[in-house]
């Protein structure tokens, strides 16, 4: 609720600070005093733009500071996500300087007109006449039946489901979209493993073919060359083994006198078997070595196979071309996956739409049952309120698809005179009878939903007398389950307040500034009797003051 309000430099308002508490508060005043400068001022708290043509001293900073407690409206959640540290004690300022800079603020943290509109709006219901009103919005309309309908549990099990719902409709859209991109992708990664697959490529295998396309192309010299080592080696009469044999035999003549020469005999003994294997190797690898030109066919066709892959893929080994088989594999399988969690998805979101669709028919059901009884009484109050012809009619419409609330469309149809058709309210109703339309509403949901604050100005247009002390008492019963502040003409309604405040004129140096004070005991009798005739008031008009006063 509004605890406080406080204006500096604001219109005819120098400085001043108004207090308010639980139940009614009632603003009379002088004519031109500033009682609706007050809203003016709570309006720039809710978000409103503001003109340097308000500020009082034109030198001087416009400074409005609303505190406000806020621990029965679970906003904390809000404020996180804000990023705006919560108290249960709120103060939002406004500040605008003689530059026409304006600056907002949600407990010292600067903030954006449009989350102080959001903010508050959860905190204030500024009712003024002429003003388009939420009694206007489908969205309020239907939120009043639900409340009717204590729909709260159920509307909040719809909801959680109903996110949870629009999620996964997002998500499949997303998929969807990836899978059409994907389709389009497949068969070109298709077609690229396919020749992977076809090309049965083996890590290494590309060395092993360039080595053995280079002996077969060259296994004339190699076969020739090879043939002339193993001559040389072994064959000839002057054959290199033939030689070291001869050494071999004269050096074993003498190796016996010397422990070092039969080490040198054991050295020489090693080399000479070796050669003789190495010339043994050289003759096998000449007689097997032969010219193929099949095979050369086969092995170029195989390198000719990997080059191109890699000139294509842009890389130079086998086994990058590899690493970009399994990629592609990979891909492959993200879309099947893909295909995969989308028949999955929608088999959820059918199943989720199912559930919605019981939720949404019971809420349907509980709205429906209360409107008639809700019909009468707007209709009972409105007569006792001078609205005796007044109908007021909740027409159902169902939308084509569920919506946050369910699949209800909800508005409400009224005539406020004798033989008139019913319409939207917004297209009827006067400022006097929307306003008196607004009170019987929000009277009647008062315990059932957690109005804000309610401000009335001007919701005494066009009534007086019982009519009036009517009103008063339907305004200070809606008090007694919320914070009600009401600017009045009427004595009837001033007479029902908790607490009165008097907005009066006081001129100083020249100049006209705004003050506030709270009226008491004497001073509350004179102002109601001075409403009920004239200034000073007649003896006759304070006793009817006081007998108004009596009756609450």
């Amino acid at each position: 609720m509004v605890q406080r309000l406080y204006i500096k430099n604001y219109a005819i308002i120098d400085e001043l600070a108004i207090d308010f508490a639980d139940g009614l508060t009632i603003i009379t005043g002088e004519t031109g005093a500033g009682k609706s400068i007050l809203l003016g001022a709570l309006g720039l708290i809710m978000g409103k733009r503001a003109d340097t043509k308000s500020l009082y001293a034109e030198n001087e900073k416009c400074v409005v500071e609303a505190y406000f407690s806020i621990g029965r409206y679970e906003l904390r959640s809000f404020f996180e996500a804000e990023d705006i540290d919560y108290d249960e004690e709120l103060v939002i300022r406004r500040e605008i300087t003689p530059s026409g800079k304006s600056r907002a603020f949600v407990n010292d943290t600067p903030t954006t007109l449009k989350v102080l509109q959001a903010l508050t709006g959860e905190l204030v219901d500024l009712h003024q006449q002429f003003d388009t009103l939420d009694i206007n919005s489908m969205s309020f309309q239907l939120k009043m039946v639900d409340a009717l309908a204590n729909n709260k549990e159920l509307l909040r099990s719809y909801r959680q489901g109903y996110q949870t719902y629009q999620a996964d409709k997002k998500e499949l859209a997303e998929r969807r979209k990836l899978d059409e991109q994907g389709r389009k992708e497949v068969d070109f990664i298709e077609f690229q493993l396919n020749e992977f697959n076809e090309a049965e490529l083996v890590a290494g295998e590309q060395e092993e073919l360039e080595d053995e396309i280079s002996r077969l192309t060259n296994a004339e010299d190699i076969k020739q060359t090879l043939h002339e080592v193993y001559q040389g080696l072994s064959e000839r009469e002057t054959s290199i083994i033939g030689q070291l044999d001869q050494l071999q035999s004269a050096l074993q003549q003498v190796s016996d006198y010397d422990q070092e020469l039969r080490k040198l005999q054991e050295r020489f003994d090693s080399l000479l078997l070796e050669l003789n294997d190495l010339a043994g190797e050289f003759e096998q690898v000449g007689e097997s070595t032969e010219h193929d030109p099949e095979r050369i066919q086969e092995v170029q066709t195989r390198l000719d196979l990997i080059y191109r892959l890699q000139n294509k893929h842009s890389v130079a080994t086998v086994e990058e071309l590899l690493n970009i088989q399994e990629k592609l594999q990979r891909q492959l399988a993200t879309y099947q996956d893909l295909s995969d969690g989308i028949f999955q998805l929608e088999a959820r979101i059918e199943e989720r739409e199912s559930q919605l669709i019981k939720l949404a028919e019971s809420l349907s059901e509980r709205r429906k049952s209360v409107v008639d009884n809700f019909s009468k009484k707007v209709e009972d109050m409105l007569a006792q309120l001078a609205m005796p012809h007044a109908r007021i009619e909740v027409q159902f419409s169902v939308m084509q698809d569920l919506g946050p609330n369910g699949w209800d469309e909800v508005r409400f149809l009224f005539a406020a005179n004798k033989g008139s058709r019913l319409q939207e309210i917004k297209d009827v109703a006067s400022g006097g009878e929307l306003s008196r339309l607004a009170l019987v509403i929000k009277s009647l949901v008062a315990s059932a939903i957690p109005l804000p604050s309610l401000i009335f100005d001007e919701i005494d247009s066009g009534i007086s007398g019982d009519v009036a002390l009517k009103m008063g008492t339907i305004l200070r019963k809606l008090s007694n389950e919320h914070q009600v502040i009401t600017i009045t003409h009427s004595p009837q309604i001033a007479s029902r307040a908790d607490r009165h405040y008097f907005v009066f004129k006081d001129i100083r140096e020249e100049r006209t500034v705004t003050k506030v004070r709270l009226l008491e005991d004497d001073a509350r009798i004179e102002a109601i009797a001075t409403m009920l005739s004239q200034d000073p008031p007649s003896a006759s008009a304070i006793e009817n003051a006081k007998e108004l006063l009596s009756q609450v």
